[in-house]
């Protein structure tokens, strides 16, 4: 394929993957906004007003960027691993595995449309946290490359979790025992300068911690972690799922649902 060949390939994945979550906007936009929204009142608004300040800022402050994190995460991979393994599980992959798209092509399409709607997500979270709390933005460049590369590297492993899964129950097991227990325990509630010397050190082994303080330094200029460090963290780990779904879509495996 050439050139123009490819760039209509990957617009028409693309597209297909904005259409399938506009089209169902009320299971895929409206749910993660309203729970969200309950976070934003029970966190920060109720038990907030008893905490006080975290982190030199007022508590409400200190959770919307990981609030507005996390819905990014949990988007930007669900969308992908439900999409790809229902395009496996109706057999519609064959289609696109005979033509002349190539593999990097196939997944830059879906990975794209799980970070388009991440990053949907993720504004329309912040605007709804503007009815809660005033944000004034530190760097924009960090806010906005931190958030953009996170939902690439959610989004590449929720592609991946699809590439594996050989049932739909498969699909809600990574998020449920591991995506799940990484974000909550990721920052995004307490700075881990709370916690005893043997756990704030185990703390600095999820990679979550470091997307969501680099998130909030970029928004309140706040980091329990070096911002630097979060970003060759979070670029490593982009490099290598990457990898591993070429790897996997090169080799053919997994691909029969």
């Amino acid at each position: 394929m050439n050139g123009q060949q490819q760039l209509t390939a990957l617009l028409t994945i693309t597209r297909k993957e904005v259409r399938r979550f506009t089209r169902i906007w009320m299971q895929t936009l409206l749910p993660p906004v309203i729970t969200m929204t309950l976070y934003f009142i029970i966190f920060g608004a109720l038990i907030g007003s008893r905490i006080g300040q975290m982190g030199g800022v007022d508590y409400m402050s200190f959770v919307v960027p990981g609030l507005i994190m996390m819905s990014v995460i949990t988007n930007s991979y669900s969308n992908v691993a439900s999409s790809f393994f229902s395009t496996k599980f109706q057999r519609s992959i064959e289609e696109i595995l005979v033509s002349p798209t190539p593999n990097y092509i196939i997944l830059l399409g879906f990975v794209l449309g799980g970070v388009l709607r991440g990053l949907a997500v993720g504004f329309i979270v912040t605007v709804v946290s503007l009815f809660f709390t005033e944000l004034e933005i530190h760097s924009l460049a960090v806010t906005v490359s931190v958030v953009v590369l996170t939902a690439v590297l959610f989004a590449i492993a929720g592609f991946i979790n699809a590439l594996f899964a050989q049932s739909f129950d498969d699909i809600s097991i990574i998020p449920t025992f591991i995506l799940t227990p990484l974000t909550y325990l990721g920052g995004i509630f307490y700075s881990i300068d709370m916690l005893p010397g043997f756990w704030e050190s185990v703390s600095m082994a999820n990679p979550v911690l470091y997307m969501v303080n680099a998130f909030r330094y970029g928004i309140l200029g706040i980091s329990d972690v070096n911002v630097g460090v979060a970003f060759v963290s979070i670029l490593l780990f982009i490099a290598a799922f990457a990898g591993l779904a070429l790897y996997l879509l090169y080799s053919g495996r997994r691909l029969r649902a």
